[in-house]
């Protein structure tokens, strides 16, 4: 068998960075982690957290930062949000929309995901906002779309909350109706700024959106000029089978936990997805210095905010459970098959096939990590594990989430990105310096917009608005396109 030359070799893949955030005052997901010497997140509710982030984050090249975010909070534990308020523990929770601009104004290369939900968030309301900030940062924007699963959101906003497909599908109208506002209110040639003829915008090349769906009403022009992008970056995060297909038709981007890329389907080339895993890593310039720092965290952790974390995430009051007992879970029953399905999905830092599960160990576990990956070790061990899911799950990128702030994230830029790029792993930098968040995601230099096999790219504005409500048809009729 002939050798390959250096120059017929395949060439490595190479990943994107997230810095995965919530705007919360705070800890994210450790729990406790704010009472640890040196924490500073009881800081996170100015802005200049958010600007020193964003600086180092652009300096060492970091794609992303990822805003997730959730409505009202987790009261399933104990039936109220008691543990996690103790805890510190996603609570206190700012807007992430308002702090984006200022991030975007201290930067030129990096983007941000910010969380929406389809369910409370009118698209008009929406659809105004996201344009706002995609002129804002030149283009430099994501909208993670959620469709909202708990009882305390609903009930935030004075609603019942739905079935999760009926979620999806209200989502799918949903997403119709602000492609249409985005991308098929105003052509591309209606800003004019015609001094002889006095014409700012032409009011000939604007349309207004006329759409009743089940779900949706709405009778409006899209009160912005069309954005750099237009249609911000699209993640999803879904998991459910709706969900899924929901992902597959209109993700550009996909925060994986139980899904793999080969769930991409919809006809769509899956090489312009983009697969995001987490992982929260525990980093020391020896194995020795990362175990001093995971037992520091360790003695931080607060347990009962990690269940309270886990009940909010499941839908599962975890107070029932005697705190010391090693679970005896009833399979049959489908509330304790899903613990059960994530006790045996976890792969972390604390020999999880070695010691019986019991609360108190999940409640570790979440206050160490919560549902990502959270090895401990040296920049090459934790390397080692971002190659084998690079390897095995071929995912393009990572959301790192934090354990202590501004300590772990000091750690990632200072201690891992160095050996990341000499392994030639992350992108010595931006596709497009100053570019869009599109075209520095699939590094295709031009590509600002949505791409021609992308599901909302036919929602433009030359197309007959009638075509576009015979394709929004043809979806319900489908079920949905499922």
């Amino acid at each position: 068998m002939p050798f390959l030359s250096k120059q017929d070799a395949p060439e490595k893949k190479k990943v994107h960075l997230n810095f995965f955030e919530t705007a919360c005052t705070g800890n994210h997901e450790c729990s406790g982690q704010w009472s640890a010497p040196g924490d500073n997140s009881r800081t996170k509710d100015r802005l200049k957290h958010y600007l020193d982030l964003a600086k180092l984050a652009e300096k060492h090249k970091i794609t992303c930062i990822f805003f997730a975010d959730t409505y009202a909070g987790h009261d399933i534990y104990g039936g109220n949000m008691d543990v996690v308020l103790r805890a510190g523990v996603q609570v206190a929770q700012l807007d992430p929309l308002v702090i984006i601009s200022a991030m975007a104004a201290v930067t030129e290369s990096l983007s941000f995901g910010v969380t929406g939900s389809v369910t409370y968030i009118p698209p008009f309301a929406l659809a105004r906002t996201f344009s706002s900030l995609d002129h804002l940062t030149e283009g430099r924007v994501a909208w993670n779309v959620v469709t909202s699963f708990s009882n305390a959101a609903a009930a935030a906003f004075g609603k019942e909350l739905l079935p999760s497909a009926e979620r999806y599908e209200m989502g799918d109208e949903y997403m119709d109706v602000i492609y249409k506002l985005w991308n098929g209110s105003w052509a591309d040639d209606s800003a004019k700024y015609d001094e002889v003829n006095r014409v700012a915008y032409e009011p000939s090349r604007i349309k207004k959106i006329e759409h009743e769906g089940k779900h949706l009403k709405l009778s409006a022009r899209h009160q912005l000029h069309p954005s750099p992008q237009r249609t911000p970056v699209i993640f999803q995060a879904g998991t459910s089978k709706s969900g899924q297909a929901f992902a597959a038709r209109h993700a550009e981007a996909i925060y994986i936990g139980g899904m793999v890329p080969s769930h991409a389907a919809a006809g769509r080339d899956p090489t312009t997805m983009k697969f995001f895993a987490a992982i929260s890593p525990f980093i020391g310039k020896t194995m020795e210095e990362a175990q001093a720092k995971f037992d520091l965290a360790y003695k931080h952790a607060d347990i009962l905010g990690g269940l309270g974390q886990f009940s909010g995430y499941t839908g599962i009051d975890m107070s029932k459970y005697p705190l010391d007992e090693e679970f005896n879970l009833d399979l049959s029953n489908p509330k304790e098959n899903m613990i059960q399905g994530f006790l045996g999905n976890f792969v972390d830092s604390l020999e999880t096939n070695q010691q019986p599960w019991t609360p108190r160990r999940l409640g570790y576990k979440m206050a160490l990590g919560g549902l990502h990956p959270s090895p401990v070790g040296t920049p090459e061990m934790i390397a080692d594990v971002m190659q084998s899911w690079i390897d095995e799950a071929d995912v393009d990128g990572f959301n790192i989430a934090y354990i202590s702030n501004p300590g772990s994230s000091e750690d990632v830029v200072n201690l891992l990105i160095p050996v990341l790029r000499e392994r030639g792993m992350i992108f010595d930098d931006y596709a497009v310096p100053g570019g869009t968040f599109r075209e520095n995601l699939l590094r295709q230099p031009g590509q600002k917009t949505l791409r021609s096999d992308h599901y909302g790219s036919q929602f433009n504005y030359e197309n007959d608005l009638d075509v576009l409500k015979e394709a929004s048809d043809a979806v319900e009729v489908n079920g949905n396109g499922h």
